[in-house]
């Protein structure tokens, strides 16, 4: 299948070097064949053709070793943290939060996890440090609209994903002193995210848009839009969006929820709740080129530990609110093929969701957002065990993680 350009959007076609103070790079960098040319501050990329390589089971960082191996598992409705022992499979401990927490998100320097409690409707909005040392939150810190949270490649800034407000506000990572905001007008449903590989740019879903937007870090500005199309649905025509924005527009939008890199950088891979499938889209060009049917409410995306596939969480409902007992599964996306090579059911039915891998790549960690569950899948089998938690269970998170450093979300270590 051929998809269109959909929007035209003046972005540059290869990876820019940026310039200014501070951004030249070191010469063993600058003189190695096919080194990725990084923003400051942001570590190397070791390996050009594995932007994953250094998440790979057996990297863990020293001091995240000595952290305590669990799971936290936030509930919406609940407003509170269930933690679980990896060992045991089994919820050892429980802490009340703010409003509403949707995702248990590393720290750039992953020395904190951070609550992001967005309480919806409301003016309440916080993040709940919890120290991994320990497992134990710490006071919460207000900040407006915190549905996710990302942090800038080069550790200077958390991304607060405003989703309500359609606004991305950058922080101080630590005190959550605000610096600035992105306004993404076009963006309605803003709420994951993945960076380019030189760490100068970032792909952000819309959800209530049915598209992507794409954000200069160095400029600070939007570049702009793509819509995504599923196979079968209507093409979208472009329209004019914001002033200095491009936007398209269609009458069979779908619902983009997470967005992950492949391991070369080169493309974006983007889950349609309501196209039950993946988006492929290439980096570059920032147009559509493909499209992945998986499983009914694809939602989820993480690579394995190798860098070989994504696994892809189906949450078995097309509605935001959905029944228990769904079609839920997981399909597992082989990168360098992008084909489905396999797909684990739920025994029963259920509704996996947002979650991580474990440190050592043997289990797929998911909560079952409509089953008050949260399930994990044997990676070599797909055989699942289930663990009754609270109302509503979200974005959990895995802790530790191999990796250097965390862009965020339920731990997108790179």
């Amino acid at each position: 299948m051929t998809f269109p350009v959909l929007v035209p959007v003046t972005v540059l076609a290869a990876l820019v070097l940026v310039s200014g103070p501070g951004a030249a790079q070191s010469p063993s960098a600058a003189a190695t064949p096919g080194a990725i040319a990084t923003v400051p501050g942001m570590p190397a990329v070791v390996d050009p053709h594995n932007l994953y390589s250094e998440t790979a089971a057996g990297k863990l960082n020293p001091e995240v070793a000595r952290d305590l191996p669990r799971v936290y598992v936030p509930h919406i409705q609940s407003s509170d943290v269930y933690v679980i022992d990896p060992a045991t499979f089994t919820v050892v401990a429980r802490f009340n939060v703010g409003l509403n927490p949707q995702h248990v998100v590393p720290a750039w320097d992953l020395r904190t996890l951070w609550v992001a409690n967005n309480a919806e409707n409301t003016n309440k909005g916080s993040v709940t440090p919890i120290d991994p040392r320990t497992g134990k939150p710490g006071k919460a810190l207000p900040v407006d609209d915190p549905y996710n949270m990302y942090f800038t490649p080069d550790g200077k800034s958390a991304i607060i994903v405003a989703e309500a407000l359609k606004r991305l506000d950058f922080r101080d990572p630590r005190t959550m002193q605000m610096q600035y905001s992105i306004e993404v007008p076009q963006c309605a449903g803003i709420n994951h995210a993945d960076f380019s590989i030189d760490g100068r740019y970032a792909i952000f879903t819309c959800e209530f848009a049915g598209s992507i937007a794409k954000i200069d870090l160095v400029e600070r500005k939007v570049l702009g839009y793509t819509q995504l199309v599923a196979p079968g649905k209507a093409t979208p025509s472009s329209a004019k969006g914001a002033p200095g924005h491009a936007m398209a527009k269609s009458s069979a939008k779908g619902m983009p929820q997470d967005i992950r890199a492949s391991p070369d950088g080169k493309t974006f891979f983007v889950a349609d709740m309501m196209a039950d499938g993946v988006h492929v889209v290439d980096f570059a060009t920032f147009r559509q080129t493909g499209f992945i049917a998986t499983g009914k409410g694809t939602h989820g995306l993480y690579p394995s530990r190798d860098g070989t596939k994504l696994y892809v969480a189906n949450r078995g409902s097309n509605k935001i609110h959905g029944p228990t007992k769904g079609k839920g599964s997981v399909s597992v996306i082989d990168f360098a093929t992008q084909t489905v090579v396999a797909t684990w059911p739920i025994p029963g039915g259920g509704s996996p969701d947002m979650g991580n891998v474990s440190a050592d790549g043997k289990w797929l960690w998911l909560s079952g957002r409509y089953d008050n569950a949260v399930y994990a899948f044997d990676t070599t089998s797909g055989a699942v065990k289930t663990i009754p938690v609270g109302k509503e269970p979200h974005g959990l998170t895995v802790w530790p993680q191999p990796g250097r450093y965390s862009l965020g979300h339920t731990g997108n270590l790179r």
